[in-house]
């Protein structure tokens, strides 16, 4: 096996780990969001007002919207990838898995860490499976979609859509309070962060080290491993992509 065939299966499979745990870690931060009762994320609270009326749990909701939301993407053609499937059903199968664990939280002492807890740990989890490189999640890319198809920026796009989401989802009896406002405001910087943190090396960077050791007269001898910092961010992924469009706030 060659040098660049194991680093491309290590990638790989440091690629699902983080795929699959932010996945997960998305679900737990918007069920800790639900317990803290000050106010959700723009789907969420869209999530939670069809779980009021319907009486489904909010966690089916998601896995529902998640697939209607899918279906938006034939006529703008937007091709899904592993990370945009899994994504419709393993968060809300983590999301209602911690609330059937998660008691709720009385009094500001317990809720306002909560709702702390739960927006940091989004941005993470945005990080993780971003980074991951599977294709975007359903609702970023119904977003790039309409983005392009319109022309107008991937800013405005979003912004009307999550209006748009928050409204409907305020009317059915969803969540919107302070949570909703700082959830808004940091997690664009909290995810761009903690991309920069996972961000798992490009192809390109990966083959590098073989094609810098065939090219040196002593490839024989063992070359020094480069890390890569968290400054290496895929470029494409972090500004071109969908993928990159929930940092674009």
């Amino acid at each position: 096996m060659s040098i660049a065939s194991g680093s491309r299966g290590r990638q790989l499979t440091r690629r699902l780990v983080q795929l699959y745990a932010g996945l997960a870690l998305y679900g737990i931060s918007s069920a800790l969001l639900v317990r803290a009762g000050l106010g959700l994320e723009p789907w969420g609270v869209l999530h939670q007002g069809l779980a009021e009326r319907t009486g489904l749990t909010i966690g089916v909701v998601s896995i529902i919207v998640g697939a209607v939301v899918l279906l938006l993407w034939i006529p703008i053609r937007q091709r899904p990838g592993l990370g945009t499937v899994s994504n419709v059903f393993v968060i809300g199968l983590a999301m209602d898995g911690t609330l059937a664990l998660l008691p709720e939280g009385h009094g500001l002492p317990v809720r306002i860490p909560l709702l702390v807890l739960g927006i940091v740990l989004n941005g993470v989890a945005t990080g993780l499976y971003i980074a991951a490189r599977f294709g975007p999640g359903p609702r970023d890319g119904l977003m790039t979609g309409l983005h392009r198809l319109t022309g107008r920026s991937i800013r405005l796009t979003r912004t009307l859509i999550e209006i748009a989401v928050v409204t409907t989802g305020f009317l059915l009896g969803g969540s919107v309070g302070v949570g909703t406002v700082l959830y808004a405001l940091s997690i664009g910087p909290l995810a761009q962060f903690f991309l920069r943190l996972f961000a798992v090396p490009g192809p390109e960077a990966a083959a590098a080290p073989e094609r810098e050791s065939a090219s040196r007269p002593d490839a024989a001898a063992p070359a020094r491993k480069a890390t890569p910092g968290p400054e290496a961010v895929d470029t494409p992924v972090a500004a071109e992509s969908p993928e990159g469009a929930i940092l674009r706030r």
